[in-house]
């Protein structure tokens, strides 16, 4: 049967039928995608919609969940054994002469872990990408390791998952579960799920949510126990894997991944920040990564993320940074560049924008393209979005860097003087936070917005009063934005960088003064933070960690962050130093 692209089959597995959705071209390489708990296939649509482009798409519904049928009797019918019987069956008959590409989240990577460890499937799964469920082999030796050298640390690891499994306990008292799914909490999980998790809502969860759950709670009863006593000491992988984890997950620690090379020759990481149920809330970015590992595998590379810092975070992320012909955006666009990001270099210079994005692509990036921007143009920066939006996708990172410097005192500065420096410095973060972060906020998949503001956003000078208050805006401006797309899943963080080497200093223009004045204090000034030798690479590894630990408010160079102190603690004492001259 075919529904809208998507054609449904049925294959027996011994006394089992199992429901079968395929999409896309079975010529391509066959990409099977496994649900967990309580969940039905359709918990893969969103990703699913997105493969089947460039593959063929295979999802099933696993025993006694949606459309398929269930053991009699549940006791001893969801084993792990008999749910490698089920995954071969439904290999051999959508890719009968070609190994497939596994995915699997919660259960159903928990499952696939044991497919593709043991020998029977061995050439059947090409590669396998799990999320958010550890082989429970692994799981049981990382729980021995820890109990033989008990450390504070890895008891402190042991309680912390203790913690986290408390519903495993659950599911192991009888009837309980059922009664519960059957009732109250099948009729309020998808309002749960949006609540807790941010979900969307739309054609999941399933109606036959109620009976999944009640009988899945047999895959925790038929194998936890068992495999966490006596785990297997040889669940080596045979094929490479990909773990992608979410590092808000409720149920699950990080740390249970801490040894994982050991059983995994030929592992990729990947992080994402959000919470458990990454399929429905992360599509795009599950989509891509999935798409970049199959087809590397395919082509018979080294199915690997990039080895920057923090590549196991941005590795195919899309990142627009503005002010990128230089200085410190072009420092921030190579560090993404480096963690394997795809980067949008945008500049007013042409040619500074496509050598930013030329380098890129050198250093690390899988694609980088340069785009010329004049960000305090409203229509500009229009056109601009929309051209990002449609030819490269929605933006993941956004870095509002592009600013002018304004020295001279506040009678000297000029009405045009001061429009031109609000024009760039606020109005320019002000149009990329309205045009990218709405295109974030309307894909409801979280992102992260940074503003480069400056230490003289709270460190007062008669002499910078034009710089400082457009700064001091973009300041307040962010910690605005931060409090209202929280809930969105979207990170604002305000970056203060304070003296840094770039050549803002030699193009910063002084306001009071001849030309030839001008061009001496430029000089003097270049002098000067060039003494002071604090590179703009420093700040691109501050924007990175900021965006990793979603911090809001990151002074950089050390005086950046002692006149933060002291705007907080000894303000008094930043107003004394405001009216000294400056060392011009």
């Amino acid at each position: 049967m075919t529904l809208g692209g998507v054609r449904e089959r049925w294959v027996r597995a011994g006394g089992i039928e199992l429901c079968v959705a395929e999409s896309g071209d079975p010529g391509q390489p066959t990409v099977v995608l496994v649900h967990g708990y309580p969940d039905s296939k359709e918990v893969w649509s969103e990703v699913a919609v997105r493969l089947a482009d460039r593959f063929h798409v295979v999802l099933y519904d696993v025993r006694g969940h949606g459309r398929s049928t269930a053991p009699k009797p549940l006791r001893g019918g969801f084993t792990l054994e008999k749910l490698t019987d089920d995954f071969l069956a439904v290999a051999d008959a959508v890719s009968p002469d070609r190994p497939v590409h596994l995915v699997g989240h919660d259960w159903g990577s928990v499952q696939s872990w044991e497919f593709v460890t043991v020998r029977r499937t061995e050439g059947r799964i090409a590669s396998f990408t799990s999320m958010s469920g550890p082989s429970l082999d692994h799981f049981g030796q990382w729980i021995k390791q820890r109990i033989r050298r008990p450390t504070p640390r890895r008891v402190g690891q042991l309680l912390g998952q203790g913690a986290k499994s408390w519903y495993v306990y659950l599911l192991h008292t009888p009837a309980l579960p059922e009664l519960a799914w059957r009732g109250p909490l099948g009729r309020r999980w998808p309002r749960i799920l949006e609540r807790v998790e941010k979900v969307p809502g739309g054609d999941y969860p399933t109606r036959s949510l109620p009976t999944d759950a009640a009988h899945g709670a047999w895959l925790y009863r038929d194998n936890v126990r068992s495999r966490l006593s006596r785990p297997r000491t040889d669940a080596y992988a045979h094929a490479p894997v990909q773990l992608i984890t979410p590092l808000g997950d409720a149920f699950l620690s990080e740390r249970l991944y801490d040894e994982l090379e050991q059983w995994v020759p030929r592992l990729t990481r990947r992080t994402l920040p959000a919470k458990h149920w990454i399929p429905r809330t992360r599509p795009d970015q599950l989509a891509a990564w999935i798409t970049e590992f199959v087809t590397a595998v395919e082509d018979g590379r080294t199915a690997q993320a990039a080895s920057g810092r923090y590549a196991d975070r941005f590795g195919g992320q899309l990142v627009l940074v503005t002010g990128a012909g230089s200085g410190i955006g072009r420092a921030t666009a190579f560090a993404f560049a480096e963690a394997g990001a795809r980067v949008v270099a945008v500049d007013r210079d042409a040619q500074g924008a496509e050598r930013t994005a030329e380098l890129a692509r050198l250093i690390g990036a899988p694609e980088a393209w340069g785009e010329t921007a004049d960000v305090s143009d409203e229509q500009g920066m229009e056109k601009l979005a929309e051209k990002v939006a449609t030819e490269y996708g929605v933006v993941d990172v956004l870095v509002n860097n592009a600013g002018i410097g304004l020295s001279g005192s506040f009678f000297d500065t000029t009405t045009e003087d001061w429009r031109r420096v609000l024009d760039v410095n606020l109005w320019g973060v002000i149009h990329g936070c309205r045009l990218f972060g709405k295109q974030m906020a309307e894909r409801g998949q979280g992102g992260h917005i940074v503003n480069t503001a400056s230490a003289a956003a709270y460190q007062p000078s008669k002499a910078l009063p034009a710089y400082s208050t457009s700064k001091a805006a973009v300041l307040m401006l962010s910690e605005c934005l931060r409090a209202e797309l929280a809930g969105q899943g979207i990170g604002v963080s305000a970056i203060c960088p304070g003296f840094v080497n770039t050549n803002i200093t030699s193009t910063a223009r002084f306001t009071g003064v001849d030309a030839e004045e001008e061009r001496r204090r430029q000089k003097k000034t270049a002098r000067l933070y060039g003494l002071r030798g604090y590179p703009p690479e420093k700040v691109a590894d501050a924007i990175l960690r900021a965006v990793v630990h979603n911090q809001a408010v990151v002074p950089v160079t050390p005086e950046a962050r002692g006149s933060h102190l002291m705007s907080r603690f000894a303000p008094g004492v930043l107003r004394a130093i405001a009216r000294l001259d400056p060392p011009l």
